[in-house]
């Protein structure tokens, strides 16, 4: 490790949703990125191949793909901005099977008029599923963009019980 720097470290893990990176920074989760994820960073960027910090990581994904969880509970490292950070700390208050719109989000923290700035965060969200940035949706309860592929996001929503719309018909 270069003085200053922090260590980074990777492994790949199957989930339904295809194959996930999982990156640590000093050991803790600091990213999940699916394949053809939109603001996926480069692959050197993500360290050594390493699966020895991830293995709670794995257990508590592979029991909320079972079913089994509907919260996680692990540590993260999220790098971004002021603003990126406390966007993302809202999506952790979204319970499993519940929607919120961009503007909900916005309002939630004092910004009522930034919803697309909410949105822009929302995207560039490190630890996708686990930060459940695929329950964000559209004011008007339609899907809208998700780094992972709106397949992928109406897949999620589906799966957690969220997958419809206000007038009760799914995505």
């Amino acid at each position: 490790m270069t003085t200053g720097m922090n260590s980074r470290s990777h492994t790949v893990a199957d989930s339904p949703y295809g194959p996930l990176t999982l990156v640590a920074t000093d050991g803790v989760l600091s990213g999940l990125y699916m394949t053809e994820q939109r603001h996926r960073p480069p692959q050197e960027s993500f360290g050594e191949s390493d699966a020895r910090p991830f293995g709670e990581v794995i257990d508590q994904l592979d029991e909320y793909f079972a079913g089994e969880r509907t919260e996680f509970d692990l540590p993260l490292r999220l790098h971004g901005t002021p603003f990126q950070r406390s966007v993302w700390e809202q999506l952790l208050t979204i319970p499993y099977g519940e929607t919120r719109s961009y503007g909900q989000l916005a309002g939630a923290l004092g910004k009522s008029g930034a919803s697309r700035a909410v949105g822009l965060a929302n995207g560039k969200n490190p630890v996708g599923i686990i930060v459940p940035c695929h329950r964000v949706i559209g004011s008007t309860g339609g899907l809208t963009g998700y780094g992972g592929g709106l397949d992928r996001k109406q897949r999620l929503l589906v799966f957690e019980g969220a997958g419809r719309t206000p007038a009760g018909t799914l995505f």
